[in-house]
């Protein structure tokens, strides 16, 4: 693929800046032009969207999603060994490029003072991508501040934002993003195209947030999953115990019988065992 501007290559940006990765901070650069571009496309037309990105790093997706024609990018980044390359690429994209230098996990988005479409397109770092995550489709306001996620996970997690009734990968994140969105897994990035390789797969998820989730009380559908899959091996009438209500009431009502396991309870069945408790 030729290049998308006219800055230099990432590995020569890298070794300028000395942006060697930290395990630290769960970094694993991307550098490879042809998968940072199809990331970015992956999001749909960005055309009149500000994209919010956390750890663009040296910049390589951040480089795509203004190529592709994004209106703004708000970059938080925490490493402040990045700020001189982010820099360039904001001047070199006539300050469409914005960079907030804190810990994503303290930030409020909404407190932003973003207008407009939003869509979130990030290579995750691996040690908070999962929370992130949470922290975004468990906001209280819904439909949310953004309209997609695009975001590159380690392909176990991945596994679990999609994973349907019955598969060893459903849990209570597989609960709260299907309740709430709509999710697909697009394609799976090996350990060679990043800096340093990973041990493992990632993977591209896609979200989407359905406008009207079933009703229910989410803090007590996350209460109700958190016990559920916390001892997953057990039937719902003995996990549940921990909710501090008798289960079997609760089943009843629900429609669920007192011997089925988690990992077979649809999000629907979920949600009647939240209202359920909710009622009681």
């Amino acid at each position: 693929m030729a290049q998308i501007d006219t800055l230099p290559p990432l590995r020569e940006v890298i070794a300028t800046h000395g942006l060697d990765a930290k395990k630290s901070l769960g970094q694993n650069f991307l550098l490879d032009l042809n998968l940072t571009s199809r990331i970015a496309r992956s999001a749909g037309d960005l055309n009149g969207v500000t994209v919010l990105e956390v750890g663009p790093g040296p910049g390589g997706l951040t480089r795509a999603i203004l190529a592709a024609g994004a209106d703004r990018v708000i970059a938080i980044e925490k490493d402040t060994r990045c700020l001189p390359a982010l820099a360039e690429i904001s001047n070199h994209y006539d300050g469409k490029l914005e960079v907030i230098s804190e810990d994503a996990l303290k930030i409020d988005p909404t407190s932003l003072g973003i207008s407009g479409p939003i869509k979130i397109i990030a290579n995750l770092p691996y040690n908070v991508g999962t929370q992130l995550l949470i922290n975004w489709i468990t906001t209280e306001n819904w439909p949310p501040f953004w309209t997609s996620l695009t975001l590159l996970f380690q392909k176990e997690v991945g596994e679990r934002i999609v994973a349907k009734p019955g598969s060893k990968a459903y849990g209570r994140l597989g609960v709260l993003a299907s309740w709430r969105c709509q999710s697909g897994m697009l394609f799976d990035i090996g350990p060679q195209a990043f800096t340093p390789p990973p041990k493992v797969t990632s993977a591209v998820v896609h979200l989407v947030p359905t406008h009207s989730p079933l009703p229910c009380d989410l803090n007590i559908l996350e209460k109700i999953t958190a016990a559920a899959f916390g001892q997953r091996r057990k039937m719902l009438r003995a996990s549940l115990k921990s909710l501090g209500k008798p289960p079997e009431p609760l089943l009843e009502t629900a429609g669920i019988e007192p011997t089925t396991r988690a990992e077979q309870v649809d999000v629907e069945g979920f949600v009647r065992i939240a209202n359920a408790y909710a009622a009681s």
